[in-house]
């Protein structure tokens, strides 16, 4: 395992619940790579050259930018170099190996929160058919949810993937600091966020909006505007209360 963080701490865990012997943990954090490789009695590292050179299969669970570096100073092995970034080609390892792929886990990863591996969709791919072969026949060991798909689409699902995690994510953020202002708890928009997410399991996003943006109510949305005071967020307000507006007109344009 090349990477102790999130990631690789839930693919390293669901790994070795399934039977595979994990024999190293590298990291450059000394103290990361010793509690994953402790948990699942493997040995841990801080020096690439130490790598073993015999082990099956590589999974990089490093940084995005960070990839590139790990990968020209990665020792010559045998096996195959696998990485999990949804937007990264899989062909960052050409120029060392021939035999590489990407298994990408469609989630959220935070180090201490359990997840079950079955539920998360796996998307991977392969140098060859049997690179690919091999990947789909170890995620399907982890997952219900296998799935092929080439990089030019990967690079889109991950893209789709901020949009409906991380900006979502973020808007929760800002709502919290709206709460604190006035001594209200989160916990209030709990039922809310929990509805808004079971809708769209049962009616296209498009169908499930609600709320001022869509409904053209420019009193409302002004007296929204009048209490934020932070520019930034004024002008996400306007913008997002845009693309609502606009999307929902494209929709209805469709239908």
């Amino acid at each position: 395992m090349i990477g102790a963080g999130n990631v690789a701490t839930h693919i390293t865990l669901a790994l070795a619940e399934k039977g595979h012997t994990i024999l190293q943990v590298w990291s450059r954090t000394a103290e990361h790579a010793r509690k994953l490789a402790e948990r699942v009695g493997a040995a841990s590292l801080t020096e690439l050259g130490e790598i073993f050179t015999d082990a099956d299969l590589y999974l990089f669970c490093v940084k995005d930018d960070a990839l590139p570096q790990v990968i020209a100073a990665m020792p010559e092995t045998g096996g195959i170099w696998v990485h999990t970034a949804g937007s990264l080609p899989m062909e960052l390892f050409a120029a060392r190996k021939t035999d590489y792929g990407v298994l990408y886990p469609l989630q959220t990863f935070s180090r201490n929160r359990e997840l079950s591996f079955q539920e998360i969709p796996l998307f991977i791919e392969g140098s060859t058919p049997a690179n690919a072969a091999m990947l789909e026949q170890l995620a399907q060991a982890l997952s219900r949810n296998v799935y092929r798909l080439p990089g030019d689409k990967r690079k889109k699902l991950h893209l789709a993937a901020v949009f409906a995690c991380n900006f979502v994510n973020h808007l929760y953020a800002l709502s919290a600091e709206i709460l604190n202002e006035e001594e209200l708890p989160f916990d209030v928009l709990l039922p809310l966020i929990a509805e808004t997410a079971a809708k769209v399991r049962e009616m296209a996003p498009v169908a499930a909006q609600t709320g001022p943006a869509l409904r053209g109510d420019e009193k409302v949305m002004q007296q929204h505007l009048d209490q934020i005071v932070d520019p930034h967020v004024r002008e996400i307000y306007r913008l997002l209360s845009g693309s609502i507006a606009e999307l929902t007109k494209r929709n209805h344009l469709l239908t």
